[in-house]
């Protein structure tokens, strides 16, 4: 029940995502251009926006990366781990952001985005996402961790599961 209920939550967090990226944001026209500098676009949005926009931008950023990071693995064991989690969010992001670049005329293309939403992402799974998720899959073992199993089975001498 916890497992479909993360899902439901994802799904509706990524169709709010869609909503409000797949518009274009009046602010951002000034910030349009793409940008492959990283932490360029964050100190020109602290330069030179507004609060409203820095917490839009900025703080929904990490706030989508946190909700990936916290639901993930909630949703499938699998995606248990903060470098699969990362690995994640970051496909995730860059296929948002292109498709938003491509499509929706105005919207920045910049590598802070991921930044931001790799840090949300980290500060959802180390804290909260990893330890729900170990309670949800209590059974999921990473490899490194059967092969401890396997290792401590074999110098008890008995056969591991």
């Amino acid at each position: 029940m916890l497992r479909s209920l993360a899902l439901l939550l994802l799904v509706l967090g990524v169709l709010e995502l869609l909503m409000i990226t797949l518009v274009p944001t009046p602010g951002a026209v000034a910030f349009s251009h793409p940008n492959l500098h990283p932490l360029a676009a964050i100190r020109l949005y602290l330069r030179l926006g507004t609060i409203q926009e820095q917490v839009f931008q900025i703080g929904g950023n990490v706030a989508l990366g946190f909700i990936l990071g916290f639901l993930l693995p909630q949703i499938t064991p699998h995606l248990r781990g903060l470098i699969r989690v990362e690995a994640f969010t970051a496909l995730f992001v860059a296929g948002v952001e292109g498709v938003q670049y491509l499509f929706v005329p105005g919207t920045p293309l910049t590598v802070d985005v991921l930044i931001l939403t790799a840090v949300g992402a980290a500060l959802g799974y180390v804290p909260l996402g990893r330890m729900f998720g170990m309670r949800l899959h209590p059974q999921h073992l990473h490899w490194w961790q059967r092969r401890l199993a396997r290792s401590a089975a074999r110098r008890r001498g008995t056969k591991s599961a």
